[in-house]
């Protein structure tokens, strides 16, 4: 497998796998906290990504751990609840002594970990795409960033398709407005014009109102920034006004295979999304990920989506940096990472040595009748993250580096 390629051993039962010095003891471990809504609203996604980080961590162990150690996760739920994650993460740095955090969905339940990872020296691996505007030394970023769904996205709306007048359209907090923000500027300076940018609050599902100003507004694409539970009532509430998405798509920064499954295809069908990743990757890293991950939750029609497989992968990209140190305190681990590559079901994917975020590879899907994404535009190369791109960030001009962040170019 060319996800650990470099690494000692491998086994046949597992296609991932790590190298191992002798067999570890149950005193020779490392503790690790997997933070993840299990219960409440968001759960419904954040289910699978405990799932993927604990399907992770038992492939690990079932080659023999890292360097010979077992790693122990110690699994909180995060109900839903920004206050939640807070106390849990408390919990699992001071009393458990947890060396990594593996958790949070929302950038409000990022947010909310912060402080007590930062305070305490700790390390959070962050498996979303989020909206930027973040520099700190204590989280690996696994999710993509706004230049890395929107600089690709933005011109094959206007260019491919011929899209010239953009609705936007998002839940009302940080991610999609900061979204939106990109957005304008990649709108614009492509020859487009965005004519509405609307919100409304997490969960809203009564879309009437707000799909009637959508076609009476002029647009002819929508960009949405529509989160969560709202994603189901707004397209459905599209398709039930015989609105058609060849005239006028749904172009979402959010949308994926699992809020697909739960609205029902038909209702995605013609829509599209751009994320890093898509179950319709046809390589042979995700064709075998996808069959372990089917396994491994008992459900042979279970999807994989984008957050789920970064969770998946901030596993193995931190227990190559723990290797790498030969040590296991986080701000060593922290240091490791910088620069490792990983190859698995996502492709490509390095740690930035200098902002700590990812680089990948940005694709567009177009959604199809049975739930699937069809991949119609991808880069051939990973794209460099930058999360102050809404700020005027360039590759030549990082504002957050490892010295930290320069705010005077903010």
């Amino acid at each position: 497998m060319k996800l650990l390629k470099n690494l000692k051993a491998t086994i046949a039962v597992v296609a991932f796998s790590l190298p191992f010095i002798g067999q570890a003891s149950a005193a020779d471990e490392i503790k690790v906290g997997v933070l993840f809504s299990l219960t409440g609203g968001l759960s419904i996604v954040e289910k699978s990504l405990s799932d993927a980080t604990l399907m992770a961590i038992d492939e690990i162990n079932a080659n023999g751990g890292v360097d010979g150690k077992m790693i122990k996760p110690i699994v909180e739920d995060g109900a839903s609840d920004p206050k939640t994650f807070n106390e849990k993460a408390s919990k699992l740095v001071i009393r458990d002594r947890v060396v990594t955090v593996f958790g949070g969905y929302t950038s409000a339940s990022r947010k909310a970990m912060l402080p007590v990872i930062e305070k305490r020296k700790n390390l959070l691996f962050y498996p979303t795409f989020y909206e930027g505007y973040e520099c700190s030394k204590n989280v690996i970023y696994t999710g993509s960033v706004p230049n890395q769904q929107l600089n690709n996205y933005i011109p094959y709306l206007v260019n491919k398709l011929g899209k010239k007048k953009f609705f936007i359209v998002g839940s009302n907090y940080l991610f999609p407005k900061e979204m939106a923000k990109v957005a304008k500027k990649l709108i614009e300076a492509n020859g487009a014009e965005w004519v509405a940018d609307e919100y409304l609050e997490l969960g809203h599902s009564e879309w009437g109102s707000m799909v009637k100003k959508i076609k009476d507004s002029g647009a002819d694409v929508v960009l949405s920034n529509v989160v969560g539970d709202s994603v189901i009532s707004f397209y459905r509430e599209y398709f039930n006004q015989g609105i058609s998405q060849k005239d006028i798509p749904i172009a979402s920064t959010v949308t994926s295979e699992i809020e697909v499954a739960a609205l029902g295809g038909k209702y995605a069908a013609g829509s599209y999304t751009s994320f890093p990743y898509f179950q319709a990757i046809d390589t042979k890293e995700n064709h075998d990920f996808i069959k372990r991950y089917r396994a491994y939750v008992n459900d042979p029609n279970a999807v994989t989506h984008v957050t789920m497989v970064a969770a998946y992968e901030s596993v193995y990209e931190w227990a190559k940096a723990v290797e790498k140190s030969g040590k296991t305190k986080p701000l060593d681990i922290m240091e490791a990472a910088k620069g490792v590559s990983i190859d698995g079901p996502m492709g490509v994917m390095t740690v930035s040595p200098e902002n700590l975020h990812n680089s990948m590879t940005p694709r567009i899907a177009q959604w199809q009748e049975d739930g699937q994404g069809k991949i119609v535009d991808e880069y051939d190369v990973p794209v460099q993250p930058l999360p102050y791109s809404a700020y005027g960030e360039t590759a030549d001009n990082l504002f957050c580096t490892a010295s930290g962040l320069d705010s005077s170019k903010l």
